[in-house]
């Protein structure tokens, strides 16, 4: 049989890459005759770099030191691949765990800009930004000030750094501001949030950055003030991704903001490795009805029916019964007994998952898969 593994991370557990992994040695140690092809996945967020470096072995990967969210240096990686596009992950630049304590007023994306400074410098023609796991709430004005931007107070000074300072912003000066590759900018989103109000950026992942309420107020105010100013569309589905990275980069830079999961997928060549393929397995932390908006599995769903290939899903935890075509579906917590077995050791019971799925596969064009789906210990 051929079988590509192609999950998601395991937020807090695993990565794709190690979660496919796992899941392949556990399906070869029932079937080592058969042809597994790994191909981890990501939606945007952390990850991304690596579903990249995974699918496309052809890219270089190089690292830059820039400005991390509280202006310690950090060591980025991005990919460049042979057609000129090059791939940035917003975390490994601006990512929360990068701060020694949340900062939410003060952490800003100056290292997001810097890296993409750095691809254009090497010859990138086009990029493609994975925003997800910020540390800031800044509307992007820090990766576009490390692109020459320049916003000013009232009485001509450079503001400082971070998303609260936009609440004295009086001048924005786009003059210096370098251009935009000809290859376009593309941000990957996971998240369909607008830049301000109570689904916006401040408000509903402020509080994950450290923001209390009287932060996320201010914070939220300070956007909206910069939104008035920089004009644009605040309201777009995605402008509050990354603290609100993606309304910054779409309204000053020209960038595109595209749902991550589906252009990761087909960045990865998702569908040409289904093409021929008996059986696709993939997996996440936890399954629920969100899984089908937006995310790598439902992403994986759609690309995988439209090609007829059955879908077995692993899961930290399921939570809803998962749609056509799955036709198996395991839950980690359900085999390991509890939450805390399962997230004591993933692996084990991500390659307990794989060859117990391999387990109910008879020869080639014999896939022995129950009708429906099935939950817990098949």
């Amino acid at each position: 049989m051929r079988v590509v593994v192609a999950p998601d991370s395991f937020k807090g557990s695993l990565t794709a890459d190690d979660a496919a992994r796992a899941l392949a040695d556990g399906w070869l140690a029932r079937r080592p005759d058969d042809d597994v092809r790994l191909l981890p996945l990501a939606d945007g967020g952390e990850g991304t770099l690596d579903a990249f470096a995974a699918a496309r072995p052809d890219a270089v990967c190089r690292t830059t030191t820039v400005p991390g969210p509280d202006g310690r240096p950090v060591d980025a990686a991005w990919l460049l691949l042979p057609d000129g596009t090059a791939v940035l992950e917003l975390a490994r630049s601006s990512g929360l765990p990068l701060l020694r304590a949340p900062d939410p007023g003060h952490a800003h994306t100056y290292g997001l800009g810097a890296v993409a400074a750095a691809a254009l410098d090497a010859g990138a023609t086009g990029l493609v930004v994975g925003l997800g796991g910020s540390a800031s709430t800044d509307g992007g004005t820090g990766a576009l000030r490390a692109l020459g931007l320049r916003l000013r107070d009232g009485r001509g000074r450079d503001l400082p750094l971070g998303g609260a300072a936009l609440v004295d912003l009086a001048d924005l000066d786009c003059g210096a501001l370098r251009a935009a590759p000809s290859g376009g900018v593309r941000l990957l989103v996971d998240v369909t949030a607008p830049l301000t109000g109570p689904t916006g950026a401040a408000a509903v992942f402020g509080p994950q950055k450290g923001a209390g309420p009287a932060d996320v107020s201010a914070l939220d105010a300070a956007l909206r003030h910069f939104a008035t100013l920089a004009g644009g569309d605040p309201g777009q589905p995605g402008a509050g991704a990354a603290g609100g990275t993606g309304y910054g980069l779409a309204t000053l830079w020209g960038a595109r903001i595209v749902p991550g999961a589906a252009a990761v997928a087909e960045l990865a060549g998702l569908a040409g490795a289904l093409t021929g393929a008996d059986l696709v397995l993939t997996g996440e932390g936890r399954f629920d009805e969100t899984s089908l908006r937006g995310k790598v599995v439902g992403a994986l769903l759609d690309t995988a029916a439209a090609g007829g290939v059955p879908v077995g899903v692993v899961a930290g935890q399921l939570a809803a019964a998962p749609p056509a075509p799955v036709t198996a579906a395991l839950s980690l917590v359900e085999l390991a007994g509890s939450v805390a077995s399962a997230l004591a050791d993933p692996r084990r019971w991500l390659r307990e998952a794989g060859g117990r799925l391999a387990a109910r596969v008879g020869s080639v064009g014999q896939i022995g898969w129950p009708p429906g789906p099935l939950r817990g210990t098949i």
